[in-house]
């Protein structure tokens, strides 16, 4: 089975918590702390691996989790790291975050890795507390939790050149006869169900690699169709080669057929109408087929190159696939996504007002809840077995303003506050 689009989820290995430790030796007296901090999290990361073709694994497991870091120990001794969890992902490999829709990695080159979730760093131990004020600190901290979110992953083949056109004109007798491929071929719409990939080397030994996709029909781009499914396929491709049954056999109009697939593939995106473009009269064997090439020359206002082939008995093929190959030598990669150059123009820096750290909202029963990531991370982190780390928790957030916030909303002595699943008393 070809799969070429999944929704996974993440997440990076939580850091180790810091110990709480005091140094006992014999003759030591006073020896101070000694708690270790913890180690860091690891990273989820995805690595290129050439011999993978699809995204049928991520069908299977769907969950990643890294693992989280060593807890610091005795004697100032600093928790492991966690090894990277690294994922194996086919070449042409599209990332992005479900929630933003932004592009975390576009990995397309064997051995490229990105990090995809980061692990959080280790908590500190309380040798890191210890000032001239407070040389015996009972603080440590819980580990960073690691950066967790649902992705989508889109795989968009890596071919030079795509063919494009309505079901049954065609393409997959002329990717058989061109390449060592084998795409099934049959006398009804519809037969190619997964994009199929060749090598076709011309005659002077140059080479490129041609992409038989799904047949379009009108109203792909919104999704009717099975060639929607495989529009994005199209857009790494130099080169699209636009194959049109010349021979009218099922009565539909050659010129009509140009128009309508174009349109589809301008409508899904825009930036294809820069690729280089060649139009394929194919079954030019068959009757009519030259009659009809010459109404279609007529009405073509493009300037586009039209070639008369037919893949059965092979004429024009030879013609057709030097063409091609000029073609994808002389048209520089598209890039998928816009790249802004910088060094072009100054960077300028603005002031930008700081996101809110903490959100107070009201429950029907009374209670007020505090979220926010900030807090919440903090939250995580503190470790309330210890009165000393409550109390610093309890400093951060007055600090951060959150006592004042909740008396200009009403509240009073004695009122619940919630912070995740917890329940706190607000004490004036």
């Amino acid at each position: 089975m070809f799969v070429d689009q999944v929704r996974i989820y993440v997440k990076g290995g939580d850091g180790g918590n810091g110990m709480v430790a005091f140094r006992r030796e014999k003759y030591v007296p006073k020896g101070g702390p000694a708690g270790g901090d913890g180690g860091n999290g690891a990273d989820v990361i995805f690595e290129v691996e050439e011999g993978l073709r699809t995204l049928m694994d991520f069908r299977y497991k769907r969950h990643f989790k890294a693992q989280r870091g060593e807890h610091g120990m005795s004697k100032g001794q600093h928790g492991k790291n966690a090894e990277p969890l690294i994922v194996k992902v086919p070449p042409g490999t599209v990332v992005k975050d479900e929630d933003t829709e932004e592009v975390i990695a576009d990995l397309v080159e064997h051995g490229q890795r990105a990090v995809i979730a980061r692990g959080g760093r280790g908590g500190r131990g309380n040798t890191r507390f210890a000032t001239p004020a407070n040389p015996a600190p009972e603080i440590a901290e819980n580990g960073e939790p690691g950066e967790e979110r649902y992705i989508t992953m889109e795989l968009k083949l890596l071919a030079d050149v795509g063919l494009v056109g309505f079901p049954s004109v065609g393409k997959s007798t002329l990717l058989s006869v061109v390449s060592a491929a084998k795409p099934k071929i049959a006398e009804y719409h519809f037969t190619t169900i997964n994009p199929n990939l060749g090598v076709v080397e011309t005659e002077d030994g140059r080479s490129f690699v041609m992409a038989d996709l799904p047949g379009l029909i009108e109203g792909a781009h919104q999704g009717v169709g099975l060639g929607h499914q495989f529009l994005r396929h199209i857009e790494r491709t130099r080169v699209i080669v636009h194959v049109i049954d010349m021979s009218g056999m099922e009565g539909r109009d050659p010129y009509e057929d140009y128009v309508a697939i174009n349109e589809e593939l301008r409508q899904y995106n825009l930036r294809l109408t820069e690729r280089p473009q060649i139009v394929v009269a194919n079954k030019m064997d068959m009757p009519e087929a030259e009659e009809n090439l010459a109404v279609f020359k007529e009405k073509m206002k493009d300037d586009v190159q039209i070639f008369p082939i037919s893949a059965l008995t092979r004429q024009g093929l030879r013609d057709l696939l030097f063409t091609i190959v000029d073609l994808v030598e002389a048209t520089p990669e598209f890039p998928l996504h816009e790249e802004e150059d910088l060094s072009t123009h100054r960077v300028v820096y603005k002031h930008q007002k700081e996101a809110p750290s903490f959100f107070i909202t009201r429950e029907s029963d009374g209670s007020f809840v505090l979220s926010g990531d900030k807090i919440e991370k903090l939250f995580k982190m503190t470790n309330f077995s210890r009165d000393e780390s409550i109390r610093r928790f309890s400093r951060q957030l007055r600090s951060m303003g959150v006592d004042e916030a909740l008396r200009e909303r009403g509240a009073q002595d004695g009122d619940i506050i919630r912070l995740m699943e917890y329940e706190f008393e607000f004490i004036e």
